[in-house]
């Protein structure tokens, strides 16, 4: 449907109608968040008390409330909003919109036309940042609009984690977030992207994501969404451009209730020796319907990929539908995959309960064992953690 504005609303999509005025949030402090708020990023891996963590940015709906290094990275790293670094930096503007078209369907036009700001981060050259940067993005106001446009940079040499959580008020029902992020990393580069959702029942998610890829560059991305969400839309595209670049694609999916969820990877590998790879868990549950999707094109001849996309159903009514594709434009490069998507086998739930297990107990360890974060690459010690304890206590909701 063709986008419409009236002031202070916008209908977009599947005739869905989103506000567009919230609350104007003023500048706080991460510890001096309202108690409901802080607890629902914590779900999402944000640290309020900014523990283990070298810097911060928090949005809350259209505000920015907090953006801060902490002192001992300083000249290492910085982090603010993206329309605070466009006026800073006036070649910032070449990166705007240069990896993802704005006019690519409705949603980009919408983040461009109606932007709420966003998140720049940039790694300095050749700095490590041995502790994560932390985002959030935050909707508090029922059937809210957020569009935000982050942009990343990884300057040659540099290494660095950031995690991002995308989170609503425990009182937020429905709303539209779009997301446009662009991630540049750059000559010997590695940037480790870890995102966690955690949405409401009716709202509606539209990612937009591009990476571009220089000589000997590495990017990550971890992904975990395991809350319902009415429709979720994502198919990050990864552009390996440079020679010996990686792309690294891993994803644990649960969708539940009557969450529709379309998402998948698509990695370029066009650069001498560039690498990629998705690795993607989903389950559904209830009467959830989840597309996972994964392509890897091959366009140079010493290039090579992997897709392993795995899914499991839990419920009569619930859904999985895979698509694993794999183009190969130039002779010599090697892509591979491997997909599967079934129901618990029996013989599984029989040997755990003869070992003193309850049949939910039973069901409740598969599931665990399917969405084992180790998939996840390059994650601290205590996120890990964390998303071990979000998973069980999905399971133990459920089952």
């Amino acid at each position: 449907m063709v986008r419409k504005m009236s002031g202070e609303e916008v209908l977009i999509g599947e005739g869905w109608k989103f506000k567009r005025t919230a609350k104007a949030w003023g500048p706080c402090q991460l510890s001096e968040l309202p108690r409901d708020i802080a607890e629902r990023a914590q779900e999402v891996g944000v640290r309020p008390d900014m523990n283990d963590r070298s810097g911060a940015y928090f949005q809350i709906d259209h505000s920015v409330v907090f953006s801060r290094i902490q002192k001992a990275f300083e000249g290492k790293a910085e982090i603010m909003s993206v329309k605070d670094a466009m006026k800073k930096y006036k070649w910032l503007e070449k990166f705007v919109w240069s990896i993802i078209d704005k006019e690519a369907d409705e949603y980009t036009r919408l983040a461009a036309d109606e932007w709420d700001n966003g998140y720049f981060i940039r790694i300095f050259e050749n700095q490590k940042i041995t502790l994560p940067l932390q985002a959030c993005l935050f909707i508090s106001t029922n059937n809210l609009d957020q569009n935000v446009h982050n942009v990343i940079l990884a300057e040659p040499g540099s290494e660095a984690h950031i995690i991002t959580g995308c989170t609503v008020h425990p009182n937020v029902r429905s709303g539209l977030h779009v997301g446009i992020s662009e991630f540049f990393v750059k000559e010997n580069a590695k940037l480790t992207f870890t995102m966690i959702h955690a949405w409401g029942e009716e709202l509606i998610v539209r990612p937009r994501t591009g990476v571009l890829l220089e000589d000997g560059a590495t990017f990550v991305s971890n992904y975990v969404s395991l809350k319902p969400v009415r429709s979720l839309q994502m198919f990050p595209t990864a552009y390996c451009r440079g020679d010996g670049s990686r792309a690294v694609f891993n994803s644990i999916i649960y969708g539940s209730g009557e969450s529709k969820i379309d998402a998948g990877t698509k990695i370029l590998l066009e650069g001498k020796k560039s690498r990629g790879e998705i690795i993607s868990r989903s389950v559904a549950a209830d009467r959830a319907d989840i597309t996972a999707r994964g392509l890897l094109i091959g366009k140079d001849k010493e290039s090579r990929g992997h897709l392993e996309c795995m899914g499991l159903i839990l419920s009569e009514g619930a859904v999985i539908r895979a698509f694993p594709e794999l183009i190969a434009e130039v002779e010599g490069t090697e892509l591979s995959h491997e997909a599967a998507v079934g129901k618990i086998a029996e013989e599984q739930i029989f040997y755990l309960m003869s070992r003193g297990f309850s049949e939910d107990e039973a069901r409740s360890l598969i599931v665990k064992g399917f969405m084992n974060p180790n998939i996840l690459t390059d994650l601290p010690e205590p996120l890990k953690m964390e998303i071990e304890k979000m998973i069980e206590l999905t399971m133990k909701k459920k089952l």
